[in-house]
């Protein structure tokens, strides 16, 4: 039965409401040996086809119904669409695709977490240069009343590791948003750099990815993120960023 439970759980979170529940009608009435071969019908993406090839070789070693596997859908359906209610993660990549699985890229994902922001935006990048639509987007936040705060990784004549100044570039670019960086790094950080590219808006959404605020990383390169939208993830990804604030671990630039 565990084995059916897991199965049934990877199983919907990669077809809709109404597939499950049209899954959910093919096998009631059956038994194990019964299986309806027609079920492959109703998935696509060899994903979601492996995943249900796991659940009816699971199904085939239980004893339990297709009645009782149609609840166990069903209900695990009902369930992931609740857990999403209250906190959904999203992939989000950039670089090849393919028709098996759905994607929104970088800059789209940025944008558009910049563009739902209603109070606050802290976002932090190792470099940024090049990214007109960000900025536009950024500025656009500010006019709206949103407050902007972006750590950067800064230049060697500051105390960073770049040759560039992103602190400078930004200053100029957003000029309302509130600068920080982290140059003070006592062991065992001392060479230390500000690797971490993240989007936070509202305490709300999270956005993790590899990708800097470059031009060739949104738009070229081969990156990967998730988007978190609500949970305890967000809350507390801000929470840490600001008490390194307090704390004067990152100071204004």
């Amino acid at each position: 039965m565990e084995a059916v439970l897991i199965a049934a759980i990877d199983l919907v979170a990669m077809l809709s409401p109404s597939r499950i529940e049209a899954l959910a009608a093919r096998v009631r009435g059956l038994i194990p040996v019964e299986r309806d071969g027609s079920l492959h019908q109703l998935v696509r993406t060899p994903a979601a086809r492996a995943a249900l090839d796991r659940l009816i070789t699971a199904w085939k070693q239980t004893e339990i119904s297709g009645d009782v596997l149609a609840g166990i859908l069903v209900g695990a359906a009902f369930a992931h669409q609740h857990a999403q209610r209250e906190c959904s993660v999203e992939f989000v990549w950039t670089g090849p695709t393919t028709p098996f699985v759905a994607t929104r890229r970088t800059e789209q994902v940025l944008l558009d977490l910049i563009s739902h922001a209603q109070s606050e935006l802290f976002i932090v990048s190792f470099v940024a240069y090049d990214v007109s639509s960000v900025v536009d987007a950024l500025n656009a936040a500010a006019a709206r009343g949103v407050a902007i705060r972006i750590l950067l990784e800064t230049s060697t004549s500051h105390g960073g590791s770049l040759s560039i100044d992103p602190i400078a570039t930004m200053r100029r670019c957003v000029p309302s948003a509130a600068l920080y960086v982290w140059t003070d790094r006592p062991e065992p950080f001392t060479d230390g750099k500000v690797h971490a590219k993240v989007a936070i808006a509202d305490s709300n959404i999270a956005f993790l990815t590899s990708a800097n605020l470059t031009g060739h990383a949104l738009e070229r390169n081969m990156e990967a993120g998730v988007l978190i939208r609500g949970g305890s993830v967000s809350v507390g990804l801000q929470a840490h960023l600001y008490a390194l604030i307090e704390t004067k671990v990152i100071r204004g630039a």
